[in-house]
Formats: C-alpha cells, structure tokens, sequence
C-alpha cells in the first residue's frame, strides 16, 4: 500500500517505487532502494517539472515579431521556393497585421480563436483559401510555441473550415474534339503540347518543364522529373517575379507515362527542328515556357475552337475522365496521374467512378434479363414438345 498521498509503493522485487504527474494522463516514475531515497528523488523531480511549466508557460508577447523571425529563419530552405512564396503571402498578408493590431499583441488562445474566426467569416474569400491560410497559420504556431505548454490548446483553438471537395471542370467529348482540331490547324507548334497534356494528364509546370531528353522514342515513354512555375523573387532585383524550375509536386509526380503511337510521331516530327536533346520543348531553347504565357495561349485556343473558357487544369480533369470511361483502372490512373495514393484519385473523381458504376450495374442488368428470357425460352419449348 502506499503512504496516503505520497505516490510512493513498495514492489515485490524490494524497490520503492515513486510517480510524479508530469501532465494530465502522464506520469513519470523514481525508483530507489529505501523509502526515504525515493521520497527524496520524487520531490527534486517535482521541483524540476515545475521549473520547467514555469519557463513553457511563458506567454508571446510580440507575436508579429515571432512569426517574422519564422519566416526569415530556416523555412526558405527547408521548403519548396513555391511553397514558401504561399508561406509568406499568408503571413504577411493575414497574420502579421493581425498582430499588430491593438490588443492582439500576444500569441493567446484568444486572439488564436480571434484570428480563425476571422479568416472563416471573411466572405471574399473562398473555403479552400480560408482553410489554406489556416493550414499555414497552425503549422507557422506549431514551430514558434514548440515546447510551449500551452500549444496544444492554442492549435485546437484554430477551426478549419469543412473541406468540400469542388466539382472539377471536364472538356466534353465534343469540345475536346473541337479543341484537338484546333490544335492541329494551328501555325504554332507550341500548342502539340495542350495535346499531349490531353492524352497523359500531366501539369501545366510539367509541360513546360519537359525536355526533349525526357522522352525515349525507342521505348515510347516520357518521364517527368521537372516542373516550371512563376514565383516572387526574394532577391534584391528588379524583376519581381522570376521563372523556378524545380522537382514536381511529390515525389510521385516523378513518373514515367508510355505514349501513344500518334503522340511519338507527332514528337518525331517535331524533333527533326531541334538541335539539342537538352532543350525544352515547348521553346526549342535553354530556357523554359512560362506557364503564365502558356495559358494565354490556351485560352485563346479555346477561344477559336468556339469553346467555352476553362482553366489548364480542366485537361488534366479530361484526361482523368476519359481513362475512366475507357474502363483504364484507379491504380493504372493514379500512378499516370502522378497521385501519392488511389483514395486521392477516387476522391477527385468520384463522378467519374459513379458513371462506371452505372454502367456496370446496367451490364448486370442485361445478365440477367438474357438469363431470364433465356431460361423462359427452355421451359417454353419444353410445353411445346410435350
């Protein structure tokens, strides 16, 4: 039995044996040879847990100036150039003033509360910028308050918004077809490559980041190791933005696709006006197509194939649906798509997967009407030979 209050036992193996609560639900244990040892180190461990509550407590009083110091820290290098650009929109434009309003000084779980309050009522904005501005937020507060007692709290204060999932924007088979013919009849080259997006899938920075070395007409393949994207420039110049190329979204983005014969020829014949295998495609030259650029030229591609406007992605959506519809399966598609798993692939396309659905209930359906009529038919003629 214990002494009363004390959390101190005696095991059967002749040890005492100490607990002291660190935190609610935790406890860390003391063990010594007597009673009076581990009474002894109980109470200095006591005394160190509660130095060091006293030292986590501590309150952040200038929170402006913590998530600065977290943005000007190790951040940029240890994320995506495009990835830390969303990091720093977000907290200069959102965060930052925040603070340095009057009465919002400190980093509490009242002006945490506050704060998401305010980004989940702002009516400008849509549910996946809300929720992506609280994204940033919470993981910016998890790294300034780590070992702070109080961040648990303070992170379950921040509400994100329900996360609904848009329904994507596919081309028609019509509207592809127009848009195919379109692309054919066109002077410019460049748009050979809207139609290989059709036909894989990939990005509009992975289009633009694809070389000429990047595809092995031998085994009709085409990998994709780059991606090309316009970002701010943090250096002291002039220029306020410049062109990143850097590796795909993840690491499953980095994929090989095998083309289609149509899709090679086209390449062959392109090929013969290239003079290096290190150039890119969209360019012919050392330096890539600006994925801003490439859209304008796509939308105008819309516009003179009389198709209603649509953003890049859209093809990406098309050729997703109509994989799908040609009975191409989820895990075939997500690896194409460049996907870290099919539960994201179901997710996007789950329209699409109903469609399938229906049409394989309805093959259902036709089995079992041949099977019916079929056995109808058998006793029919059974009554009549009788």
């Amino acid at each position: 039995m214990p002494r009363r209050g004390e959390n101190i036992y005696k095991r059967k193996d002749g040890r005492w044996e100490g607990r002291v609560l660190k935190s609610p639900g935790k406890y860390q244990y003391v063990y010594a040879k007597t009673y009076k040892e581990v009474r002894e180190k109980k109470k200095l461990l006591q005394e160190d847990i509660s130095r060091q509550l006293s030292i986590n407590t501590h309150i952040i009083c200038d929170a402006a100036k913590e998530f600065t110091a977290w943005l000007n820290g190790d951040l940029a290098s240890r994320v995506k150039p495009s990835t830390y650009e969303s990091y720093y929109r977000c907290i200069i434009g959102y965060v930052i003033p925040f603070y340095q309003e009057k009465g919002n000084e400190q980093i509490s779980l009242q002006t945490t509360s506050e704060f998401s309050c305010r980004i989940n009522n702002h009516e400008k904005f849509s549910g996946s910028y809300r929720r992506k501005i609280l994204t940033i937020y919470k993981t910016a507060l998890r790294e300034i308050m780590k070992g702070n007692n109080e961040c648990d709290n303070i992170l379950n204060a921040i509400q994100l918004p329900r996360k609904i999932t848009a329904e994507v924007q596919v081309f028609s088979v019509k509207e592809q077809r127009k848009i195919e013919k379109a692309i054919i009849q066109s002077p410019d080259k460049r748009c050979l490559g809207i139609l290989l997006c059709f036909y894989t899938g990939i990005r509009l920075g992975e289009i633009c980041g694809l070389k000429w070395e990047d595809i092995d007409f031998d085994a009709g393949t085409m990998v994709v190791t780059r991606t090309v994207s316009r970002i701010k420039n943090f250096n002291e110049t002039k220029k306020k933005t410049v062109l990143f190329i850097g590796k795909p979204k993840s690491n499953h983005s980095v994929r090989k696709i095998p083309l289609p014969d149509f899709l090679l020829d086209l390449a062959r014949e392109l090929n013969m006006e290239s003079s290096e295998e290190s150039h890119f495609i969209l360019t012919n030259t050392e330096l890539p197509m600006d994925p801003r650029k490439y859209q304008k030229l796509f939308q105008k591609l819309l516009i003179h194939a009389r198709v209603k406007k649509r953003k890049f992605h859209a093809i990406r959506h098309t050729f997703a649906t109509r994989a799908l519809e040609l009975g191409v399966d989820i895990k075939t598609l997500s690896e194409i798509l460049g996907h870290s798993n099919v539960s994201i692939t179901l997710n996007i396309y789950a329209h699409s997967m109903y469609e399938q659905k229906k049409k394989a209930m309805g093959k259902l359906n036709a089995m079992y009407v041949m099977h019916t009529e079929t056995a109808l038919l058998a006793v029919t003629n059974s009554v009549t030979v009788a």
